[in-house]
């Protein structure tokens, strides 16, 4: 896919466009969306830089604009080769406002699921190890609050964090993958769907 081209997935209401171009990035006849990242690629702000923050926001990212309540889900899969590859579902305001919910690679070889909330500096949070290489992700918004989940078949949704971003009314919101400390890897997205709406229970696993 050409990087400056719009673009549509099935599912999805509304277009997206590279926020961050990727290594290489293909959408199957079936809709499947694949995105190649390059090395040491990542979305983070360390917090332990403070005093003198050194953002990291060179990740290929593919993100359209969204107004309103939503829920936004994924299925995901990661060719994980490297610690902390991962494929993420992303809510983005600007440089020092987004969040991300990332299946990703961990130092002890285990894909797990993970939070970062950033507003200024990162705030990340592990959350479970996934007994496998695909997961489903959710990403959900009432009013001024977002919501993540996690799902290992698509039905039951496991809590993942709940918080207030900030920012402007209309954010991005799509797709991430990621190498920090490898050589790139490829994150595979299919089955979207988008519901115009919140959740009615956070904390229920519907």
């Amino acid at each position: 896919m050409d990087a400056g081209e719009s673009i549509n997935l099935p599912g999805l209401p509304f277009a997206l466009g590279w926020a961050e171009p990727p290594v290489t990035s293909s959408v199957t006849s079936d809709g499947a969306l694949a995105i190649t990242a390059g090395p040491r690629t990542d979305l983070f702000i360390d917090p332990g830089l403070a005093a003198a923050p050194q953002p990291i926001i060179n990740a290929p990212r593919l993100m359209g604009r969204v107004e309103g309540d939503f829920q936004l889900m994924v299925h995901v899969s990661v060719d994980f080769r490297s610690t902390f590859d991962a494929g993420v579902v992303i809510v983005w305001s600007d440089d020092e406002t987004w969040a991300k919910l990332c299946f990703e690679y961990s130092p002890q070889g285990e894909p797990m699921i993970v939070s970062v909330v950033t507003r200024g500096l990162s705030d990340d949070c592990n959350s479970f190890v996934v007994r496998g290489s695909d997961v489903w992700l959710r990403i959900s918004r009432s009013g001024p609050t977002y919501a993540f989940h996690a799902s290992l078949d698509g039905v039951t949704w496991r809590f993942v964090r709940h918080f207030v971003l900030g920012g402007r009314p209309d954010p991005g919101v799509g797709f991430e993958a990621q190498s920090p400390t490898g050589e790139g890897s490829t994150a595979t997205f299919d089955q979207f769907s988008f519901m115009p709406e919140s959740l009615a229970n956070l904390r229920d696993g519907t």
